[in-house]
């Protein structure tokens, strides 16, 4: 009786969500292409992948395309990134799609859409916007809420992004949404500091360590000893980045955009 009336008030309880993978690999591929935060730029995201394509040609062997995070908000067409991300690749090519924080912030609002929630005022009116959920939104009550939520966002689209590991480490590298900090094991990286942390330039995360990040939009890529970020601020410059990174060889960075 009372379960029947809690879900009754509250609706069904969210069942808690799987602890995200951490991934570890050996040997690298010819080439790594990582990408940084999209943030709903579906053209410019198409753009860049046609320029990895084309500069990949020089490789052998199979090349990786590394997603760093942050696919939805702020950007026209969230919801096209998210179908994009899930369609195959061309033959030679894996493509390899990290967390964001933005991913976790708009999961925790199609569980619980509030109103004034801190996801809407960070870019989720523009992913709302991109499944044709109109401005009237906020005048249906909770319930009618996530029954709007479920009728336009694809279960296929939440599932993806429920499925994002927090990391990707190839030998000396590490791929990963915002930044490791100082002196703490990797496996003991909290989820928070992998998803939100802001990296300084300071302390490297470990000797001989390099870790490839987005997260923190900058006018142009950084590159030091430690650290390569690659968040050029899609969504407000227009200009999405990449650097190819090989085994042997110097990074090289790849734009579109203004």
């Amino acid at each position: 009786m009372l379960q029947s009336l809690m879900r009754s008030l509250f609706g069904a309880p969210t069942p808690p969500a799987p602890e995200r993978q951490r991934l570890t690999v050996a040997e690298w591929p010819a080439a790594i292409y990582a990408i940084g935060d999209v943030h709903g730029c579906l053209a410019e995201l198409e753009r860049l992948e046609q320029a990895i394509y084309a500069d990949g040609a020089a490789f052998a062997g199979e090349k990786w395309i590394v997603m760093l995070g942050d696919y939805v908000d702020r950007g026209p067409n969230s919801a096209g990134v998210l179908d994009h991300l899930l369609a195959p690749v061309p033959a030679g090519y894996r493509r390899i799609c990290l967390a964001g924080n933005h991913e976790t912030m708009m999961l925790a609002f199609l569980d619980e859409p509030l109103s004034g929630s801190d996801w809407r005022r960070f870019g989720g009116d523009q992913t709302l916007q991109s499944y044709a959920i109109d401005e009237h939104f906020d005048a249906h009550t909770l319930e009618q809420r996530r029954q709007i939520l479920h009728g336009h966002v694809p279960r296929r689209h939440v599932e993806f992004m429920r499925s994002l590991p927090l990391y990707l480490r190839v030998g000396n590298t590490v791929f990963v949404h915002a930044g490791l900090r100082h002196g703490v094991p990797l496996e003991q990286q909290s989820e928070r500091d992998l998803l939100w942390l802001r990296p300084g330039d300071d302390l490297p995360f470990e000797a001989g360590t390099v870790v490839v990040h987005g997260h923190t939009p900058a006018a142009t890529p950084t590159l030091s000893p430690w650290r390569i970020g690659i968040d050029t601020g899609a969504a407000m410059t227009g200009i999405l980045t990449s650097v190819r990174l090989t085994p042997h060889g110097d990074p090289a960075i790849l734009q579109v955009g203004n």
